[in-house]
């Protein structure tokens, strides 16, 4: 089934014009037609059966039905921590991290960053992450979006680091790996970008009650590695089991 984000508010019984992007995606690439179904979330947790009910050569109108309940979020409350990764990098680590449940993603730059912006530059970057978000909360089926925080230094994000549950980052001469981990109900994970958290940045971190992780003895990409975790932890704590 289709499904596509709408801004809130939205209305059992009701029809609202398609907004341009909408209509782009459903009418000139989906090739959607009057009385053909799709879903429509807001991201408050519910979603709506929807057609379009009418469609002109540059605009249509959806009629939104009934409203449905669908919790689709992981018992397991994941907050990733994720120093910022170059151009696609980002967009996959994110793309996966929704699919795979996380409720909250903190982009953080590190001593060994590489992507440098100013201030404006951020703010496309952010609204650019937040398309992918939602495009991967239309693609895996959830009905609530994740939060995205705005981008902070490490060192200044990890002392007033407020997150519950496991604190971890990846360090291969780690005592344990997921096996050893205690139950919890939520987990904080924090990745360093390309080139790795410094020596001092990791010391700040165990400082902030990170405990260091292995996760075998190979070395994982900065894109590939908040990915893998991720999906040891659901497996381990959420909800694949």
């Amino acid at each position: 089934m289709i499904r596509i984000h709408l801004d809130p508010p939205l209305r059992e019984d009701s029809e609202m014009p398609l907004p341009e992007e909408a209509f782009r995606h459903l009418v000139q690439v989906l090739r959607l037609r009057e009385g053909e179904p799709f879903t429509v979330f807001c991201g408050d947790g519910g979603e709506y059966e929807a057609t379009l009910s009418a469609v002109a050569r540059r605009s249509a109108t959806l009629r939104l039905g009934a409203r449905r309940e669908a919790d689709r979020e992981s018992p397991l409350l994941l907050t990733l921590a994720q120093c910022v990764s170059k151009g696609d990098r980002m967009d996959y680590t994110l793309q996966k991290a929704v699919e795979l449940g996380v409720q909250r993603i903190q982009p953080l730059l590190s001593a060994r960053s590489v992507v440098k912006l100013d201030g404006e530059r951020w703010e496309k970057k952010l609204e650019h992450w937040r398309g992918v978000i939602v495009s991967a909360c239309e693609q895996s089926g959830r009905t609530r979006l994740p939060e995205l925080a705005a981008v902070q230094p490490l060192e200044r994000w990890l002392p007033a680091c407020a997150e519950a549950g496991l604190r971890l980052t990846l360090d291969p001469l780690a005592a344990g790996g997921i096996a050893s981990l205690p139950t919890r109900t939520s987990a904080t994970l924090l990745i360093g970008p390309e080139g790795g958290l410094s020596e001092a940045e990791i010391r700040q971190a165990a400082a902030a009650g990170f405990q260091g992780l292995r996760v075998g003895p190979r070395i994982l990409r900065t894109e590939t590695a908040g990915v893998a975790v991720l999906a040891a932890l659901q497996a381990r704590f959420g909800d694949w089991g």
